[in-house]
C-alpha cells in the first residue's frame, strides 16, 4: 500500500482507522479487477452496503476515495445492509464486481487494543497512533484472501441514472430547488387551474419521504 495515498485518504476521512483503510484497499483492488481507473466524473458507480450510525461505516470513505465514486458526484448509491461491502460497476464495459469484508480476520481486529478502547467508547482520535496503526497495518498487510471476500467479475445490467440540470425557485421560501423535487400546491377544481405554487418539499406540507 502506498503510504502517501493512505495518508491522503486519512486526511480526507478525518482520522486514522482500520475500516477506512480496508475500504481503500478494497476499492483499489476492485479497480484493478475491473481494469479501470479512478472515476473523474461518472465513469464508474458504487453501490455501498454500509448502514447508518455504525462505527465501521468509515469503510465507505475509503471506498469513495479509492474509486472516485462519491456522494457529491452522485455515483455513490447507498444500499444500507449493515455490511462492509460494495459493488463497483463500469457501465461502459457492462461489468461489475462485489467486495466484502472477510470475517476470518474479525477476531484479530476485535482483540486489538484499538478496538477494545473503541468498544469502551474512546474516540479514535484519542487512541495512540501506535495502537491505531497496529490494526490498520493488520488489514493492509494480511493476505488479501484473509481480509476480503472477492466476487467474480460479472455482467452488469445497471442503468445509470440521468443527470438533472434544471432548477427553479420555491414560491414560498425563495430557495433554489432541483426540478424533480418541486411540488405543486394550491386550490383548484377538476379540469380547472387554481392558484398553484411551485414549492420545495419542506414548504409543500407533504410527509417526509414523498420525494422517493
Amino acid at each position: 500500500m502506498d503510504r502517501e495515498l493512505l495518508n491522503k485518504m486519512f486526511e480526507f476521512h478525518g482520522h486514522k482507522c482500520w475500516a477506512s483503510a480496508l475500504g481503500l484497499r478494497a476499492g483499489l483492488l476492485a479497480l484493478e479487477k475491473l481494469g479501470v481507473k479512478r472515476a473523474n466524473v461518472k465513469e464508474l458507480f458504487v453501490i455501498l452496503e454500509t448502514g447508518y450510525n455504525h462505527a465501521a461505516g468509515c469503510f465507505g470513505d475509503g471506498v469513495q476515495f479509492a474509486t472516485g465514486c462519491t456522494a457529491g458526484k452522485g455515483n455513490l448509491i447507498k444500499k444500507p445492509r449493515g455490511k462492509l461491502a460494495f459493488t463497483l460497476i463500469d457501465p461502459k464495459q457492462g461489468k461489475q464486481i462485489r467486495m466484502c469484508f472477510n470475517p476470518k480476520i474479525r477476531e484479530k481486529i476485535a482483540n486489538s487494543s484499538f478496538m477494545k478502547k473503541r468498544s469502551a467508547g474512546v474516540p479514535p482520535t484519542e487512541i495512540s497512533p501506535e495502537e491505531v496503526m497496529e490494526v490498520v497495518n493488520l488489514v493492509l498487510d494480511s493476505p488479501v484472501e484473509e481480509v476480503l471476500l472477492i466476487g467474480n467479475v460479472e455482467d452488469s445490467h445497471f442503468d445509470p441514472p440521468h443527470e438533472v440540470m434544471g432548477m427553479a425557485i420555491c414560491d414560498i421560501c425563495g430557495e433554489m430547488v432541483a426540478r424533480p423535487y418541486l411540488r405543486l400546491i394550491g386550490s383548484g377544481q377538476a379540469c380547472e387551474v387554481g392558484e398553484l405554487k411551485k414549492v420545495c418539499i419542506d414548504c409543500s406540507g407533504y410527509e417526509e419521504g414523498f420525494e422517493k
